[in-house]
């Protein structure tokens, strides 16, 4: 197995409602993309500002609709491994999900833990737990959007053996999250991938303006491609993942084994 990795985000509007539409800009966008991991936002392919559950259920998809065979299509196209993020119906439940398919196979699907603002109104939280998808080798986790605030998403997700993340995102507290994932990057040696959206959504009296400036950050906490505020855009990188595996910070220092769990066990209780 190489050790060289081509690490990719796609940053776009997706309009509301439109679905056909987002997929149609999600599959040309992804196309441009090298080889490799493509991270695209978060429910890439309804939008986000959902004005009742009503929109949810109508908008919503299981496993096998339209927006999923999508996902796949491009993976297969791109010949690489994709994350997207969408709107999952699973009987009477909705979820704020993200799917990953590689090279036109399912691999699996990871729901949204930490609802942020209406998204409580329309979504159950997940329910699937943190999950490493081992993919040709490579260890990828998925995180969505607000879970950036909590650290123990990413770390869980580092020891669990994640070497990327893949965080689909959209992000409107400006700038905040962005500098915040330098830090998850350094703090447990991982790449990460985070794919925002642009543009502004008015609907229901709500304005969310979004932030853009997706990223890649390398172990070293290094911004290794950046995307502007408002442009459409896609950009690849090629990273050595070895750097990812190694978990010295400096000489005799290992990041995860001179963790020193039995003084952090209060964090494991309810506040």
């Amino acid at each position: 197995m190489t050790n060289r990795l081509n690490l990719s985000f796609v940053q776009f509007a997706p309009e509301f409602g439109e679905v056909e539409r987002n997929l149609k800009t999600a599959f040309r966008l992804s196309s441009r993309a090298k080889e490799g991991i493509i991270v695209l936002p978060e429910l890439f392919n309804t939008g986000y500002a959902f004005n009742g559950i009503d929109e949810v259920k109508h908008l919503a998809e299981p496993i096998g609709g339209r927006t999923s065979d999508t996902i796949l299509d491009i993976s297969r196209k791109t010949k690489s491994t994709v994350v997207a993020g969408f709107a999952e119906r699973d009987g009477k439940k909705f979820y704020n999900s993200a799917m990953i398919a590689s090279q036109g196979k399912f691999i699996g699907i990871y729901r949204k833990l930490h609802l942020f603002y209406r998204e409580k109104m329309w979504f159950s939280p997940g329910n699937m737990g943190l999950q490493v998808f081992d993919v040709n080798g490579i260890k990828v986790g998925i995180m969505i959007c607000f879970d950036w605030i909590f650290p123990e998403v990413a770390r869980t997700l580092a020891l669990k053996g994640a070497v990327v993340i893949a965080h689909p995102s959209n992000l409107i507290l400006k700038g905040l999250c962005q500098q915040v994932m330098l830090a998850r990057s350094i703090e447990n040696r991982v790449f990460t991938i985070t794919a925002n959206r642009i543009g502004v959504e008015r609907r229901g009296g709500e304005i969310f303006r979004y932030t853009g400036l997706s990223q890649i950050v390398n172990p070293q906490m290094d911004i290794i491609a950046r995307a502007g505020v408002r442009q459409e855009v896609v950009k690849s990188v090629t990273v050595d993942i070895e750097d990812a595996e190694n978990k010295i910070v400096f000489k005799k220092n290992d990041l995860f084994l001179e963790r020193r769990i039995d003084d952090y066990s209060m964090i494991l209780e309810k506040y």
